[in-house]
């Protein structure tokens, strides 16, 4: 039986388990679960790796098809608790390297269509938002 106390936390298999407050200022505490940074900085990892430069010789739909399936296995794990923070961070952090990645394809900058946003190409090309 583990005892945590105020402003400790608790990382087991992947996930940080801590009490926090009550968000809406009470003196109740909830056991809020969430990914670690060490699950975090793993999954940046292997998305740096499938997005990286040793990749740029495959169509985006096999890369995006790639990222698709380690992003639904990473989510199917991790979503448990209050996972919704981390979950948008590395939304955001696929995001960015997926336009590094469409950028470095070619001697050239990579143009969108103009009456869309980074966001809306991304999910035209099937990307999954966690």
């Amino acid at each position: 039986m583990v005892k945590l106390e105020k402003g400790e936390s608790l990382d087991f298999l992947g996930f940080t388990f801590r009490y926090d407050r009550d968000l809406y200022g009470g003196e109740h505490r909830y056991l809020n679960v969430f990914p670690s940074k060490k699950s975090m900085l793993k999954a940046r990892e292997a998305i740096r790796e499938k997005t990286g430069p040793k990749m740029c010789f495959k169509p985006t739909p096999a890369v995006v098809k790639d990222l698709n399936t380690y992003l639904r296995g990473w989510c199917g794990y991790f979503n448990y608790g209050y996972p919704s923070k981390r979950f948008r961070s590395l939304n955001y952090y696929v995001g960015g390297r997926l336009h590094r990645h469409l950028n470095r394809r070619s001697q050239r900058k990579y143009h969108r269509p103009k009456e869309m946003s980074t966001y809306q190409y991304l999910q035209e090309l099937g990307l999954l938002r966690l």
